[in-house]
Order: structure tokens, then C-alpha cells, then sequence
């Protein structure tokens, strides 16, 4: 499988060495463990798109939309906490890697000694990037800073598309078009993609403009 090589792909140490940060931001340096187990996963052989270098960028997302979002209120610990868990399960064989990374997340904050309610809210975030509808501020957050890859430059925006297909190299070409065409539509007839201001404005054009260029060249 071809690497993927853009601005979401950076040396070896640089995405782990964010993700170390995030970590002793939101929980200090308590169960170092468990951060062990979390870079691993992001270290599994069949990934292409979704490893440690796309959770920095999910993080720094993050960061960007609620330093822009003056009036929000969101618990952001919790939000960077599930940012962190949010594909610590990935097999593309499966229809519920965001449950399970749910539940790993949900545990993890448990481990840390935070609140019940706290550790439902991790699992919760996780959960919403699922299906991309947040239902609450915090969610919207999350997702739209997991979907900001769609409003990348078009350069970007291909090696994302090529990381994840590598991703799905057991589908065949007529089953890949025929799925990701359906993706993209549903993608394309969203009356928004972002639910943030600050990603409607910076990103929205965009991406509708990047759904639209490879829904047309699964076409040809």
C-alpha cells in the first residue's frame, strides 16, 4: 500500500509527540498506560488515514473552533478526551468501531477518576462522529473538526481520499465507487457539512467543492 504524503503526514514522532501533550493536558500523568495502548492502535498496519497524524489534526481542529467560538461553553477536556479515543478502534471490516471506541473512551476517563456523568458525555462525543448530526455544542465541536479534512486544499483532500481507500483495499473497485458514491451524496445533500460557524465560513465552499470533483470522477 502507497503512503500518503500531505500536510496531514508528518515525521514519525511529531503526531505522537501531540498526542502525548493532549494527554497530560486532560489527564495529567496518570495511567500512562493507557496512553501507551491508545498510540498503538494508532500504530496498526492498516491504517493509512485514520492514525495518530489525523487525531493531531482532529486536536488542533479543535482548538481553532473554540478559540473562534467566543460565546460557546463546552467542556473542552471532555471534547480534546474523546478527540483522543475517537478511532481507537478502526477495522473497516466493521460497522462499530465508533461503539467500541466508545466504550474503550468511556473506560479510559473512568480509570482517570472522573465523574459518571463526565465519563457518559466522553462516550457520548465519541458516538456523534459516528453518523456526523451533533445534537449539542460539544458534539458539534468534534465532528466538525473530525470532518475539516472535507474543506482541505484539493491536494490534501486527495491523499485523504487515497489513505482511506488503501484502508478499504478488500473492497473492489465497483464495490468501493458504488459505496463511496453513496457517501458522498449523502455528504453533498446535507443542508450544511459543518455545524460550526467558524468551519461553515473557513470550509464549507470548499468541501462541497471536493465532494463534488470526486463524486464526478467516480462517474467516469
Amino acid at each position: 500500500m502507497s503512503t500518503v504524503t500531505s500536510p496531514y503526514h508528518h515525521t514519525m514522532g511529531t503526531p505522537e509527540v501531540a498526542l502525548r501533550s493532549a494527554w497530560q493536558q486532560v489527564a495529567g500523568t496518570n495511567h500512562p498506560q493507557l496512553l501507551d495502548h491508545l498510540l498503538a492502535r494508532h500504530r496498526e498496519p492498516h491504517r493509512r488515514y485514520h492514525t495518530a497524524t489525523h487525531v493531531m489534526w482532529v486536536l488542533r481542529h479543535i482548538d481553532h473552533i473554540v478559540a473562534e467560538t467566543a460565546d460557546i461553553s463546552v467542556d473542552l477536556a471532555a471534547i480534546r478526551f474523546a478527540a483522543l479515543f475517537h478511532d481507537v478502534v478502526y477495522d473497516p471490516t466493521r460497522d462499530d468501531n465508533e461503539a467500541a471506541s466508545a466504550r474503550l473512551a468511556g473506560a479510559a476517563a473512568e480509570q482517570l477518576g472522573w465523574t459518571m456523568p463526565r465519563c457518559a458525555a466522553v462516550e457520548r462525543l465519541v458516538m456523534s462522529t459516528a453518523a456526523h448530526s451533533p445534537a449539542a455544542p460539544d458534539e458539534a465541536v468534534l465532528v466538525d473538526a473530525d470532518l475539516a479534512i472535507l474543506g482541505a486544499e484539493p491536494k490534501d483532500y486527495a491523499a485523504y481520499v487515497q489513505g482511506v481507500r488503501s484502508e478499504y483495499a478488500h473492497i473492489d473497485a465497483e464495490h468501493w465507487n458504488t459505496g463511496r458514491a453513496a457517501v458522498l451524496r449523502g455528504f453533498i445533500e446535507a443542508p450544511q457539512l459543518f455545524h460550526t460557524e467558524v468551519m461553515r465560513r473557513e470550509r464549507e465552499a470548499r468541501a462541497r467543492a471536493n465532494l463534488a470533483a470526486e463524486l464526478a470522477s467516480l462517474r467516469q
